[in-house]
């Protein structure tokens, strides 16, 4: 997925604003805050690919500023992420009604945060006709999907199809947690008789290949595998 995005993240939590940019801008995101909804008022929130957006500030409220938002046509089709510490079900079908795409309560794992905003992306740009790209990357690692070749730091290296394959699912969605059974599923063909070992298998020649990225897919003992970014 093309991670080419602008986010914007209101939230009166300076400490907590500072850690959702780090992260993102990680994960490949341009990544803008303000610390309160007047704040954001005063940027220009059209440029946003995306909105994160706190519901309890001083002053105006997320909920208020959603809806100024998508009230005004330059603004109304910006995706939004509500972040709250209240998690009611008055709060989330509120959210809903004002448009949002998602609702993340805290306390929250950032990792929970980056699936959830990759996800809306991926349907905002599915729903507009925006083709998506080609090339998945993380810092010097990249994923030609065309021509089905893996790169670190502009050099090949061989990989096989099944690894590749691998590999693509968990770049394309970081932070998600994939069983043995979910790879199998996924990824090998459906007569193929195929045991956990092999998953198991595949993944030490993996990180083999990736070199200093091996460490980014991890183990989740009992689980399966995710990419760490």
């Amino acid at each position: 997925m093309d991670n080419n995005y602008r986010i914007l993240v209101v939230d009166d939590e300076q400490d907590l604003c500072e850690i959702l940019k780090f992260n993102l801008e990680t994960d490949g995101y341009t990544v803008e805050m303000a610390n309160s909804a007047e704040e954001a008022l005063e940027m220009n929130i059209e440029s946003f690919n995306l909105l994160l957006l706190d519901v309890m500030m001083g002053g105006m409220s997320g909920f208020a500023l959603a809806k100024q938002l998508k009230a005004e046509p330059a603004t109304k089709d910006i995706p939004i992420i509500f972040l709250t510490a209240r998690d009611t079900e008055n709060d989330t079908v509120t959210g809903f009604n004002l448009g949002a795409d998602d609702y993340i309560s805290k306390p929250f794992s950032i990792r929970e945060v980056l699936v959830r905003v990759r996800a809306v992306l991926r349907r905002t740009a599915e729903h507009n006709g925006v083709p998506q790209s080609n090339v998945i990357s993380y810092q010097g690692l990249e994923l030609n999907l065309d021509k089905k070749t893996v790169s670190i730091d502009g050099e090949d290296i061989p990989f096989t199809k099944t690894e590749f394959e691998i590999l693509h699912l968990l770049l394309d969605e970081k932070g998600r947690v994939f069983s043995r059974q979910e790879l199998i599923d996924r990824i090998w063909p459906k007569d193929v008789l195929v045991l956990d070992r092999t998953v198991d298998v595949n993944i030490t020649r993996l990180r083999k290949k990736i070199g200093r990225f091996s460490k980014c897919i991890v183990t989740r003992l009992g689980f399966g595998y995710y990419f760490d970014a």
